[in-house]
């Protein structure tokens, strides 16, 4: 079974997708998430290259993409250098409140599940969107750097 040209995110409060919905000019699907940049082998330093991002997608009512907002609070070795208390982590609080704030200026924002079609783009080596897979005759859409997949029955769950 292909892809669909419009694939369905189901709304998960307190999950994966519990920043996802609609808003007065389309939809939208935000989340905040590790990534390295494409291509990178895990070896010493990996810590400086491991980079959180607040991230926000935008969409018109039909799924099409329109825009991101792709920002980088900070990297691992930043949040484990920090001198936080225990528990605490500065970089994961400042994603939290970027997007937070982001989400806030979308007018008539209410969280639901949204349908949106394929989309692609790389920011600091980092490959963001959703993305069309077939492997073996499996076909799936996969969010990166989130790395949830989305396929057959396409209800909107992912599989991580």
């Amino acid at each position: 079974m292909a892809v669909p040209e419009v694939i369905a995110i189901a709304y998960e409060p307190h999950g994966r997708t519990e920043a996802i919905g609609r808003y007065s000019d389309g939809q939208f699907l935000g989340s905040i998430t590790y990534a390295f940049p494409k291509g990178f082998r895990l070896d010493a330093g990996w810590e400086e290259h491991k980079r959180l991002y607040s991230v926000l997608h935008t969409f018109d009512a039909e799924g099409r993409y329109r825009d991101s907002e792709i920002w980088c609070a900070g990297t691992w070795a930043e949040a484990q250098q920090s001198g936080a208390p225990e528990g605490t982590n500065p970089v994961l609080a400042r994603a939290r409140a970027h997007l937070a704030t982001r989400l806030r200026s979308l007018p008539r924002r209410t969280y639901t599940d949204i349908a949106i079609r394929p989309f692609q783009l790389t920011v600091d080596g980092v490959l963001f969107g959703l993305v069309a897979e077939e492997e073996d005759g499996e076909a799936w859409a996969e969010l990166y750097p989130d790395h949830l997949g989305f396929g057959a029955p396409w209800d909107g769950r992912y599989d991580t």
